[in-house]
């Protein structure tokens, strides 16, 4: 399972192109009832100006469509205006057909429809207005609609069926239409939904960086005095003399010599340290770096390293990044008795580190909720906020995390980090 990063709203800019469709098939539809009643049923009408109209609208969806591709956020008077300018060509069209005698006259609802749903209340109230006003105005000034001999006895007959052909029409472009809305408010209530999510694991992980850091400033004294004990306690002789105590003494010295990096990581990655002091490296001598460092602390048969990136590259080296790679082999260890594996490799402009193991697995329930915070197949206190910090440092480095398991047992964890993240833009 892949932690996504949190999509754009685009959900104006998607109701746009909604209206721009709508658009098209009105302009179809309003082409075809032009001509099938020019030349099929032997009404007169002014064929140019009505095509003009027509046209008009076509001209509106090709200057519309040039620029939804730059356009992200859609504001309510962008749809407002476009909403008032088909209600003017319906107008303009319904003026040279007979006015408010033309069932087709209904199709104002259309309109109305999408405004109560699209704009806000004020812009809503007033496209009502302005249809209001207009069926008014095409009630008194209008071109009249000249039948032709045999339609002058069955005028009641002809107006039923134009009245049923609008029902249609209107039934279709509604239901079409505010189905195809809803999706786009469903799934902008995702994005905000998957929004406000980020932004609480945001602020966990802001509280969590604050203690952390209280913490690392605190531990700096004790471990300066525990180092100095234990380098005072690996030159005397009484206790260099006693079998195995040497070891079990530079065994102290190394953990604490860790224990003094992970803080010095904290203070750095706090002060914002890399972009004062960058330190530049290549993906091979980082990942020779993680690896070494992390065989130190384990055994160098703890892990087994494949280098597939490739041809090397320069990055800056982030700390960051590395105590990432070495929660997943912490994580790894723990689930797998056995060596676990770090494979790096190189996808196109991304950089991939995965980690694999042969211990059980996740359970469903775990890579159903990859990245949220104490969900853990271990039942210690604090349980899995490893990944779930893990999760969070990868999207704001653009990158992202997947977590399967593999088929023959065991799991594997990918992190997939744009080169990009890593390159170095000082001078």
């Amino acid at each position: 399972m892949t932690a996504p990063l949190p999509p754009l709203d685009t959900t104006g800019r998607d109701n746009l192109r909604q209206l721009i469709n709508l658009r098209w098939l009105a302009v179809g539809g309003q082409f075809a009832t032009i001509l099938v009643a020019q030349f099929l049923m032997g009404l007169t009408l002014p064929l140019i100006p009505m095509l003009l109209v027509v046209g008009g609208l076509v001209l509106l969806n090709v200057i519309s469509l040039s620029q939804l591709p730059r356009r992200v956020a859609i504001s309510n008077g962008e749809l407002f205006a476009s909403l008032l300018l088909d209600v003017g060509a319906l107008t303009a069209l319904l003026y040279q057909s007979g006015g408010a005698t033309n069932p087709f006259i209904a199709l104002y609802l259309v309109q109305i429809v999408l405004g109560a749903i699209l704009l806000e209340a004020w812009s809503s109230w007033a496209l009502v207005a302005v249809t209001i006003a207009a069926f008014a105005l095409l009630a008194e000034v209008h071109m009249p609609l000249l039948l032709p001999q045999r339609f002058s006895y069955d005028w009641s007959d002809l107006y039923v069926l134009g009245s049923l052909i609008c029902f249609v029409l209107i039934a279709l472009l509604i239901v079409g239409f505010v189905t195809r809305i809803n999706r786009n408010l469903r799934m902008r209530d995702a994005r905000l939904a998957t929004m406000r999510q980020q932004a609480a694991e945001e602020d966990h992980i802001v509280r969590m960086g604050l203690l952390a850091t209280g913490a690392a400033h605190e531990l700096g004294t004790p471990l300066a005095s525990l180092s100095v004990i234990v380098n005072d306690w690996g030159h005397a002789p009484a206790l260099r003399a006693v079998p195995g105590l040497a070891e079990e003494i530079e065994d102290m010295r190394v953990a604490l010599t860790r224990c003094k990096t992970i803080v010095t990581g904290i203070l750095m990655a706090a002060g914002e340290a890399r972009g004062e002091h960058p330190t530049i490296t290549s993906v091979h001598n980082f990942c020779n770096e993680v690896v070494t460092e992390w065989r130190v602390q384990n055994s160098e048969e703890a892990i087994v390293f494949r280098n597939r990136f490739g041809t090397d590259r320069a990055i800056v080296a982030d700390t960051a990044v590395k105590q990432m790679i070495w929660n997943l082999l912490d994580n790894a260890k723990e689930a797998s008795g056995r060596p676990i594996t770090l494979e790096v490799s190189r996808d196109g402009p991304s950089l991939l580190f995965a980690v694999s193991d042969t211990g059980p697995g996740f359970a469903p329930e775990m890579l159903a909720n990859i990245g949220k915070p104490y969900h853990s197949t271990r039942d210690r206190l604090g349980s899995g906020l490893g990944l779930f910090l893990v999760v969070n440092a990868m999207r704001k480095l653009g990158g992202s995390v997947e977590a399967r398991n593999r088929a023959g047992g065991g799991a594997v964890v990918t992190l997939t980090l744009p080169l990009s993240a890593l390159e170095w833009n000082g001078a």
